[in-house]
């Protein structure tokens, strides 16, 4: 009898430790040491960066790790690396000359490029001295604006010589106004709605001083008005600011035919597009009014397109008729750039084309239709090569021409997943070069003489996330697919303008970024750099961990991450948070490894488990049948995913507590997490939804119109209407049991304020109890007002998800010890400034 009774006991005592034990205090200590200013010390370079010279085939890059920067200078032909210079020795010159101290570990360099015959650099060195701005007129009476003076320097990197450079043209940067034509006899910008221009001389003043009464301008157009310009009237200012700016030059966004003879430009008419408006209520001395035009879904009025192309030996513009759908929306493309001209601070932007012709897109407005078309200089004319249709909405790529255009290779999702095919100069589909369940990204590359296309794909490794990018090579004619890069890790790799090298960075969530540097062919020709992630891992990080899991249909794979805290403890049950985004255009999920820490890895700190994943609908890198998933049903569609694989990793840990599930995004992250609890009020306990398109009908018709998708109506006398409907959030206020949190910033001109003000409207005539937060001076990123985010986030999760009742003082504890108390403010206040 005694022996049952204790074996009884046993079993009780056992049954009692097995239980997992409820994690009801939040750690805000732990949550605070990841902090995003804490991690850039801990975090470095992830990735190599190539700088390729043009006249051999060389490239340098920095590279930083815990011992400072370092700068190399690779020969990949030869397949060495070494350091551009002795950082010790440049620094001990830097400083004799700037007055600046300097060391190995610390200089103070910016703004590097190769000039020359390429073994010279040049570069700047910005000093903690004041001195007079320069070119600036300041009233009598008032002390001048003062700036940081800076040096300029360049250096030879084969004897070591250091020479200062005073010639005010070389020190000064092209200005964002001006865009240059390829032979540099002409800079063209905007200005009172209109297009001017100046010669290269006057430019050279222009550097120097912009405000230079000598500088003649010469003005193109005359027929430029407000809303229907030659270029945009300063994005983000103010009424106030508009007017003080009249004037001033702008940038034009134009692209100039490769022998400069022409420019085209995409000239909007926006006269009928109506208005919207955000207030900066701390504005000082009075608030101010910020009006922008906004064109939402389902609304008639629209902007009318017009493509132009202006001559400059007879300086006349021509109108191009593109004209096919009404509502349309044309794009021309541009030349892609080389590799080599990167750091070139003229670069001129060219259309793609030649002198005689150039291409372009052309959309409906339901964007179920997407037309390649080419224009003929000489003629003025328009004319359809290929023409795209589908049922939900149609996306391509710029295409890649081949000998000038004798051949393309366009990108299209024809046989339901993204692939390249190759068409004659008429538009004539000679042959699909990529096929198969899989996925092809983007053109790295194109070998003319070889035939040879290098692209980026995803999905074709068997095994691997669908997800992990990786390079190929594949013959014109599809034969000879290689794989260039291969290993189970996200791959990033660039190419060479001679298509000789591929400069890769690979890794995944849970490993360390490394980089190396390979052959056309995918043989390894160097290992480049490893990230320096030794802060990191001894302030206490570990790796997330990689999942697969089911959607609700039982049937595809989803694919996601989950962040655990740093001190788990397997006896525990934690709250799960999903941290999410709908897509369509992305996922919130990670597949390499990076530094965006706040929402996922250190959110979990707290004493929660957060997971991101995959949702069908979610993400273009998978099938169109997967991406478009959600076409028609933009607000629920990724929903019944998230919850069921919550239910999926809850079967399978005994450490996650499905009964307490929290939910949080930014943007449509914000508009789906509201939405997560209010159409699974009994899942979905607590949310925090920041900067939402609660309400699609308001949010720009780009996005709602592509995703859900717009009815075009032709009626029998042949006129066309558009009809939009979609479910909203604030239609489903009722049903909310949880608790609920709105974030949104007072000058958000992406997502209004007004879609988080509709939400809190719906709640409060419904009777319901909620939070929400609105943050001055802020746009849709919430800027210097990012960690207090954060933390009115982490307070809403630790009080009503962890269940942590701690009388929180009313001071922020974690971001005021963070702040210096020299400063004649102190902690008070947090340290925001005005905007």
């Amino acid at each position: 009898m005694r022996l049952i009774q204790m074996l009884l006991l046993l079993l009780l005592s056992s049954s009692i430790m097995a239980q997992q034990t409820p994690v009801t205090k939040a750690n805000y200590a732990l949550a605070a040491r990841f902090s995003p200013s804490k991690v850039q010390k801990m975090i470095f370079s992830l990735n190599v960066d190539p700088h390729w010279l043009k006249k051999s085939d060389r490239f340098w890059y920095m590279y930083e790790t815990t011992e400072g920067k370092k700068w190399y200078i690779v020969d990949a032909a030869k397949g060495e690396k070494k350091q551009l210079f002795d950082n010790a020795l440049l620094a001990a010159k830097l400083t004799r000359i700037t007055d600046e101290p300097m060391d190995a570990q610390h200089l103070k360099i910016d703004s590097m490029k190769f000039i020359r015959d390429e073994n010279w650099i040049s570069f700047e060195v910005k000093t903690t001295k004041d001195v007079p701005k320069k070119d600036t007129a300041a009233k009598k009476g008032t002390p001048p604006v003062m700036e940081k003076k800076v040096f300029y320097f360049e250096y030879n990197i084969l004897n070591g010589d250091l020479v200062q450079i005073t010639d005010p043209v070389k020190t000064k940067r092209k200005p964002m106004w001006a865009s240059i034509s390829p032979d540099s006899s002409m800079v063209v910008f905007g200005k009172n709605n209109n297009l001017y221009s100046m010669d290269w001389a006057n430019y050279k003043k222009a550097l120097v001083n912009d405000k230079d009464s000598s500088i003649v301008e010469t003005q193109l157009t005359k027929d430029g008005v407000e809303n229907f310009g030659y270029h945009n009237n300063g994005n983000g200012e103010t009424n106030v600011d508009r007017e003080k700016n009249k004037g001033i030059r702008r940038p034009a966004f134009i692209l100039w035919s490769p022998d400069s003879k022409y420019f085209v430009v995409d000239v909007t008419d926006n006269r009928r597009v109506k208005d919207l408006w955000v207030i900066n209520s701390i504005a000082d001395p009075r608030p101010t009014l910020e009006t922008y035009k906004y064109w939402m879904p389902g609304e008639k009025e629209s902007p009318v397109e017009h493509l132009r192309m202006f001559e400059v030996a007879t300086k006349t513009m021509k109108e191009i008729n593109t004209g096919m759908y009404k509502d349309q929306t044309v794009n021309v493309w541009s030349t892609p750039a080389k590799v080599s001209s990167r750091d070139d601070e003229g670069r001129p932007n060219t259309w793609l084309g030649t002198a005689d012709k150039f291409y372009f897109s052309r959309t409906s407005r339901d964007l179920k239709r997407i037309d390649i078309g080419l224009v003929d200089v000489k003629t003025a004319t328009a004319k359809t090569l290929i023409e795209e249709k589908m049922n939900t909405y149609v996306e391509i790529r710029r295409i890649g021409l081949v000998n000038e255009g004798k051949e393309l290779i366009q990108w299209s999702e024809d046989d339901g997943w993204g692939h390249f095919y190759l068409y004659d100069e008429n538009g004539k589909l000679k042959n699909q070069i990529t096929s198969g369940a899989w996925h092809a990204e983007d053109i790295l590359a194109i070998d003319e003489k070889a035939r040879v296309l290098y692209f980026s794909a995803n999905g074709k490794e068997t095994g691997e996330n669908p997800y992990y990018l990786h390079a190929y090579r594949v013959n014109f004619d599809g034969t000879g697919l290689k794989l260039l890069n291969p290993g189970d890790f996200d791959h990033n790799a660039s190419m060479d303008d001679n298509k000789r090298y591929l400069v890769n960075t690979y890794s995944r969530v849970n490993t360390v970024p490394k980089s190396v540097l390979l052959g056309a062919d995918g043989r390894k020709i160097l290992d480049l750099e490893t990230a320096d992630l030794s802060n990191l891992m001894a302030a206490g990080y570990k790796f997330p961990e990689i999942f697969k899991a089911k959607a609700d249909d039982g049937i595809t794979d989803l694919y996601g991450v989950m962040y655990k805290p740093f001190d788990f403890d397997s006896t525990k049950k934690y709250p799960i948070v999903e941290y999410v985004y709908p897509g369509p255009q992305t996922e919130a999920m990670n597949t390499s490894f990076g530094r965006g820490f706040d929402r996922t890895d250190r959110l979990a700190q707290l004493g929660v488990v957060v997971i991101t994943l995959g949702n069908r609908g979610g993400h273009p890198s998978r099938s169109k049948w997967y991406h478009n998933y959600g076409y028609g049903n933009l607000r629920d569609y990724g929903l019944a995913d998230k919850k069921v694989v919550a239910e999926q990793l809850a079967d399978r840990h005994k450490f996650l507590d499905i009964n307490r599930v929290g939910i949080h995004g930014h943007s449509g992250g914000g508009f789906m997490s509201t939405a997560a609890i209010l159409v699974y009020p009994d899942f979905f306990k607590v949310a925090v939804s920041s900067a939402g398109n609660h309400d699609n009908a308001i949010y720009n018709r780009w996005w709602s119109e592509k995703h859900h998708g717009v009815k075009e109506i032709i009626s029998e006398k042949g006129d066309t209407t558009f009809q939009y409907n979609i479910d909203k959030n604030p239609e489903l206020a009722k049903n909310l049991k949880g608790k609920l949190m709105l974030f949104h910033g007072e000058i958000d001109n992406n997502v209004h304020p007004a879609n988080t003000i509709r939400v809190a409207n719906a709640l409060i005539k419904a009777n319901k109890r909620f939070d929400m937060k609105i943050l001055p001076t802020q746009r849709h990123g919430f800027g210097d007002m990012t960690e207090y985010f954060f933390w009115g986030m982490s307070d809403y999760f630790a009080q009503h998800l962890i269940g942590d009742k701690t009388e929180r003082p009313v001071d922020l504890e974690e971001m005021n010890r963070e702040i210096p108390q020299n400063s004649k403010t102190g902690a008070a206040g947090g340290g925001f400034g005005r905007r």
